[in-house]
């Protein structure tokens, strides 16, 4: 198998079985509650802020967002190391955030019933481009503050994304053409 493919393979495999970990469900457990059976049944940072507290709940938050940033930047490292200068690096990182997303949300863990994916789309993007990071997380600070909503503002930012990478780009503080059709994706 040619390097370039078993990057992708590799850092996919790796992107889906770090997404995969059940932060949520784990935190739960060791409280005491299954929280699949509690609130909304999600096993994301909401569902267990909701159900066990703020402090439980932001601790799943940063678990989460923190297997999307190594799911990344693992990729990025296994990518320089198997072809060191390649150009390809921003597209096995992509190829390990989409994974990673993916394990989130379908975790096999769990018989493929996981979270919505945020906390580990927020980390994912944080391995990826740190400087839109900045931008969509204000869009998502006022409009949680505007409706209270995570939802709503979860999906503001969300579509508030590829234009800072568009606009980003254009001023060139990101690089890598690849990462406007993963915003739009994502």
């Amino acid at each position: 198998m040619n390097n370039r493919i078993y990057s992708y393979f590799l850092a996919a495999a790796i992107g889906y079985l770090l997404g995969s970990c059940p932060n949520g469900f784990l935190v739960g457990r060791a409280r005491g509650v299954d929280i699949r059976k509690h609130g909304s049944g999600n096993i994301g940072a909401t569902n267990v802020l909701r159900v066990l507290g703020k402090g439980w709940g932001y601790l799943v938050f940063a678990l989460d967002a923190f297997k999307g940033f190594a799911a990344v930047r693992f990729a990025f490292a296994l990518a320089a190391a198997i072809n060191p200068g390649g150009p390809y690096h921003d597209l096995v990182g992509i190829a390990a955030a989409l994974a990673c997303i993916l394990g989130h949300t379908f975790p096999v863990w769990l018989r493929f019933r996981g979270g919505k994916g945020v906390a580990t789309s927020a980390g994912v993007l944080l391995g990826l481009m740190p400087v839109a990071v900045v931008s969509v997380f204000i869009v998502w600070l006022v409009l949680f503050k505007a409706t209270r909503y995570v939802s709503v503002a979860s999906i503001g930012a969300a579509f508030s994304l590829p234009l800072f990478v568009v606009l980003y780009l254009r001023i060139k503080m990101l690089t890598g053409v690849s990462l406007l059709p993963f915003s739009i994706l994502i």
